[in-house]
């Protein structure tokens, strides 16, 4: 005998709380899915199979999810990203990491993408400048450690974010058609040739 497996949305409710760490998570994961506007208590609660008392155990207001999933994606890449690439001591080494570290980590890249749309919503648009500034940073030192000098490393930097953020737009909000994987992968290798100093 075979079973249907049930639905999120008619899930029975949990029996254990969850966290507020649980709700934040499953609230990126609505940004990734639907977007910003998607995060809502009740849709939440039924994807999570608990009640909506659960919620706000942890918190007073949607709001106030909204700027705990957002602390949650800029503090996981804070540390996940920046975090593993310091233990790389060879500064084009450490470039080379990072670009093949976010080329390869898609879930980010669609929930940054879901925020760049949503960038006149209060709770989102000083996160956005945070981590937008943080990566320009992290990207103008790791050039200056690479050998250029100081206007040179801050123009690449910015070229270099400039070719993330329009790879974002072509991928994700224009729709153009998904590189097959060797494709991909020279094109990775292409931009790191171009724009990591020899």
């Amino acid at each position: 005998m075979t079973t249907t497996p049930t639905p999120a949305a008619s899930r029975p409710a949990r029996s254990g709380r969850l966290s507020a760490e649980d709700w934040a998570q499953a609230a990126l994961d609505l940004i990734a899915d639907q977007g910003v506007l998607a995060v809502a208590v009740e849709p939440l609660a039924r994807r999570l199979g608990v009640t909506k008392g659960s919620f706000y155990w942890h918190f007073p207001s949607r709001e106030a999810l909204l700027v705990a999933a957002l602390e949650r994606w800029e503090k996981v890449e804070q540390e996940d990203v920046f975090g593993q690439l310091e233990a790389i001591p060879d500064s084009g080494q450490r470039l080379r990491a990072l670009f093949d570290l976010v080329a390869h980590e898609a879930r980010s890249h669609i929930i940054y993408s879901e925020l760049l749309k949503a960038l006149d919503h209060p709770a989102v648009k000083p996160v956005i400048e945070r981590v937008s500034a943080r990566r320009l940073d992290y990207l103008t030192a790791s050039f200056r450690q690479a050998g250029l000098n100081r206007n040179a490393a801050r123009h690449r930097a910015r070229l270099t974010y400039a070719a993330y953020v329009g790879f974002l737009q072509l991928s994700l909000q224009l729709h153009q058609p998904r590189l097959q994987h060797d494709e991909f992968e020279a094109y990775v290798e292409h931009v790191m040739a171009t724009l990591i100093p020899s």
